[in-house]
């Protein structure tokens, strides 16, 4: 029997994963051609790694394809609802940080806070005659958020690139984007509005709470536990 690992398949993610489960003495791989997502894992026998995009493995944690996996917690949170009955935290990893968070247009000056927004909302409905746009691709965890601090005059429009230029190019009025720095926000006349973020995000090792952890495979994950002492 084998576990499965899920791991970022490319870019910075998947490099600071490596170097994470390399810093506890668990090498991790990528075989074959740049093109090729193959991979395997040194220092731990019963460990098979699986190579997918970070947006790939909530959804394959969920429904329990793999057993482990390393995404942002922002994603599990997105894509999966009711995520904490199907996925279990194992650890945070510190790195791949990032806040979601809501911008609107440098300009509004009367705008900073929620109940500011809401209030904006409601005053461009009635001069515009359509609701508010905020554009976002997390629409789950914007949604909850605003409807939990009684904001409700407003629309989210599906923005899966280039976010921040929604506004500029009159898509949107506002926008719910994840952050590291701000620069790209400001670089568009944009500001974060106060009252913290709507998730602070960074890379977790998750674990699936309905794949096969039956038999060997549950000694196998508390040995993998053991070897990254979490």
């Amino acid at each position: 029997m084998s576990i499965k690992l899920g791991v970022p398949s490319k870019g910075r993610l998947m490099e600071k994963t490596f170097e994470w489960f390399g810093a506890r003495g668990v090498k991790l791989l990528k075989t074959g051609s740049e093109r090729e997502y193959a991979g395997a894992v040194e220092g731990i026998d019963g460990v098979e790694l699986v190579l997918l995009s970070a947006g790939e493995i909530p959804r394959e944690l969920a429904a329990g394809r793999i057993h482990l996996g390393v995404t942002g917690s922002d994603l599990v949170r997105e894509k999966v609802p009711a995520w904490e009955q199907r996925i279990a935290e194992v650890a945070k990893m510190g790195f791949g940080g990032a806040d979601l968070i809501i911008a609107v247009p440098t300009f509004w000056v009367d705008v900073d806070t929620l109940d500011d927004l809401d209030a904006a909302a409601t005053a461009f409905r009635k001069t515009h005659g359509f609701r508010l746009r905020i554009a976002t691709k997390y629409h789950r965890l914007v949604r909850e958020y605003l409807r939990d601090n009684g904001v409700a005059d407003y629309q989210l429009v599906d923005s899966q690139g280039a976010t921040e230029g929604t506004v500029k190019n009159e898509t949107a009025e506002a926008i719910a984007d994840i952050t590291s720095t701000g620069e790209t926000l400001r670089a568009n006349g944009l500001k974060i509005l106060g009252g913290g973020p709507i998730h602070s995000s960074q890379a977790t090792l998750f674990k699936s709470r309905t794949a096969d952890w039956l038999g060997e495979n549950k000694s196998i994950l508390r040995s993998l536990e053991e070897a990254l002492s979490v």
